[in-house]
């Protein structure tokens, strides 16, 4: 059974910097594509980062762009993303996912638990 447990959410003042940790275990994540979602208070939950396991391949909410980077440790079975420039709008609980797809092309998704991070001005 995939798990996905986050780490490094917390508080920090407008323009810092925070780095989220998503340890990965439960099976080989070579076919599947890692991401970083968040939700704020009374809003839809957003897909903020993504990186594919193998290749590394990356991609970014516009909201983020040039500010969060995802990246992933083969070794460690580990996720990051890497927040600079830290704006109270990016004030959320972040989750980190796991996606793949069944032979019969069924997405399957896999959750952590998620990790608060609050920007205070």
């Amino acid at each position: 059974q995939v798990q996905l447990v986050e780490s490094g959410g917390g508080l920090v003042q407008t323009g810092g910097s925070l780095r989220l940790s998503c340890a990965a275990s439960g099976r080989s994540f070579g076919g599947y594509t890692m991401g970083w979602f968040r939700q704020a208070p009374g809003k839809a939950r957003e897909c903020v980062a993504t990186v594919r396991w193998s290749g590394g391949i990356t991609s970014y909410a516009d909201s983020v762009k040039g500010r969060f980077t995802i990246s992933r440790d083969n070794a460690k079975n580990t996720v990051y993303l890497q927040m600079n420039s830290l704006k109270s709008e990016d004030t959320a609980v972040y989750y980190c996912n796991a996606r793949t797809s069944s032979s019969d092309n069924t997405v399957m998704d896999y959750w952590g638990k998620g990790t608060l991070v609050t920007v205070s001005s």
